[in-house]
């Protein structure tokens, strides 16, 4: 019954794009340690990007905190903004702007990496 229910929850987490949180990855056991729910913590950052939309979501530890990362598309730009919620506190722990050019960059990184 318990990998059922684990199964289950990594599957909703695979289409929720935050599987590498819950244990198949070396993010392993990352959502267990969050205090902040990722509803809660879209909240947060959604009310610092007015007419913003989540393009997608991440929990992951990035400087040594652990986070709740979203980009977040707004009308009329193409530019990502990236905000980070701390998973343990609630508090936006950072805010980037992503252009196109920036966002090319990291996704030739983040192919390089695999």
């Amino acid at each position: 019954m318990k990998t059922t229910i684990k199964s289950a929850i990594f599957a909703i987490l695979t289409v929720l794009g935050i599987s590498g949180a819950f244990g198949e990855s070396p993010g392993k056991n990352l959502l267990a340690q969050a205090e902040v729910t990722q509803a809660d913590a879209e909240k947060t950052a959604l009310a610092n990007v007015p007419e913003g939309k989540i393009k997608s979501a991440e929990l992951e530890r990035e400087h040594g905190k652990l986070v709740w990362s979203f980009d977040i598309t707004l009308p009329k730009t193409k530019n990502i903004t990236e905000i980070q919620v701390d998973a343990k506190t609630g508090k936006i722990a950072a805010t980037e702007i992503e252009t196109p050019e920036d966002q090319a960059k990291e996704a030739a990184e983040d192919v390089a990496k695999k």
